[in-house]
């Protein structure tokens, strides 16, 4: 417990030492060099960032992101709500030649597009919010200025905003979004706006926020850019025999179906797989007394749009919702209780002492630290789901004392 005691007080220095180098005036006038190495004309910077002041609200808000913070279940129940997916339904029918012909045009499903609009922006209607939605390089200059663990996509971001800028058709003060810099109905970040922007409606010109049609190919195309399959589903939900192995629950590898249906595993709704050939990986997120899922590639391109599996999950529940379909068969385990950002932080390092994990000790519990964990109980005998609770952070912690 000491170690455990002493890894907090080093993370809190780190967590004080992670702070701005330099003045933000400072960091203006500095910045401006990459800028201009990157493309953006010293007109542009000079006219966007000259006198520019960081947005106090944005610091709070890095420390406060509920996709890394709440539990998948309450985040996704949170979301795909019962008004929300009837707002959906109708903005769909209203939009239903749009949807039909980007969807055509790309690959698509209309219905993954739908979803990301609705978790993204409530279908638009948050685009009008001043609260929510400002000018984004002042947002992203703040963001580089605090050097979060993000710096290097942030700094893409700020500099692909000024090139947004540069291009047209909406100036500094026009080109709003997020707090974090993203754009439009279905929120794109202005490194990905440069790189997969497209002019949706015909009129020359790219204006994600402005233009639902230029959204969608936006999005349409940034998906298909990402690797997304036509006609294939983001996955299933499924149920596992007794004695599974949940080793098996590995997205490094996907394997077929074929593979899952031979050790035993069904289709929770009691349906049979469409394509016993399509590849798909194990996903267990909330452990063995939690729903199971069978994910194709394109869950893995959804967590390409939002790195969140929360927000991946998301989408693809809401995808099925607004097409129809119902909850969950299989419940969360609500009453779990989670380890605080200390502890999971003391339980990655943890890991790493016992030689299960190489990756960062930042307390965001992903793919990387439940493999980890997992080995762990596999070592102890028990059933290795990889789900971490403050349970796991206890017994970590006598194993390492």
């Amino acid at each position: 417990m000491v170690r455990l005691i002493g890894l907090f007080l080093l993370l809190m220095v780190a967590s004080v030492q992670a702070q701005p180098v330099e003045s933000f005036a400072s960091f203006v006038a500095n910045f401006r060099a990459k800028a201009l190495a990157a493309g953006v004309s010293a007109a542009t910077y000079d006219a966007a960032m000259t006198g520019l002041t960081p947005d106090p609200r944005v610091p709070d808000l890095v420390t406060s992101q509920p996709e890394f913070t709440t539990p998948m279940w309450d985040y996704i129940e949170g979301r795909v709500t019962a008004g929300r997916i009837e707002r959906g339904k109708a903005a769909l029918t209203r939009n239903a030649d749009l949807f039909s012909s980007v969807g055509q045009r790309y690959g698509v499903d209309p219905y993954v597009l739908g979803a990301i609009w609705g978790m993204e922006t409530d279908y638009g209607t948050v685009l009008g919010n001043a609260s929510l939605i400002r000018p984004i390089v002042r947002s992203l200059a703040t963001l580089v200025h605090q050097q979060r663990t993000r710096l290097v996509e942030d700094e893409a971001d700020l500099i692909g905003a000024l090139l947004l800028v540069q291009r047209g058709p909406l100036d500094a003060s026009h080109l709003v979004g997020s707090w974090a810099g993203a754009i439009g109905h279905l929120q794109v970040n202005p490194s990905n706006v440069v790189a997969h922007g497209t002019d949706g409606d015909g009129d020359g010109r790219i204006d994600l926020h402005n233009s639902l049609a230029d959204a969608l190919a936006t999005s349409a195309k940034f998906l298909r850019d990402l690797g997304y399959q036509p006609g294939v589903d983001w996955g299933f939900e499924v149920v596992l025999p007794a004695g599974f192995d949940y080793l098996l629950a590995d997205r490094e590898q996907l394997r077929p179906v074929s593979f899952f249906a031979e050790r035993g595993v069904t289709r929770a709704n009691g349906r049979a797989f469409a394509d016993a050939r399509t590849p798909v990986f194990l996903y267990v997120p909330a452990g063995k007394d939690g729903p199971k899922f069978l994910m194709t590639g394109n869950y893995l391109v959804l967590k390409g749009y939002n790195f969140s599996d929360s927000y991946a999950m998301s989408v693809a529940h809401m995808t099925d919702r607004l097409k129809g379909g119902g909850s969950f068969v299989q419940d969360w385990p609500r009453s779990t209780a989670f380890p605080n950002l200390a502890q999971r932080k003391a339980i990655q390092q943890a890991l790493i002492d016992l030689g299960l994990y190489r990756g960062a000790v930042d307390g965001r519990i992903g793919p990387i630290s439940q493999a980890a964990y997992a080995r762990f109980q596999a070592a102890r005998g028990e059933v290795a789901d990889g789900f971490i609770t403050r349970a796991s952070y206890e017994a970590l912690a006598a194993a390492t004392r």
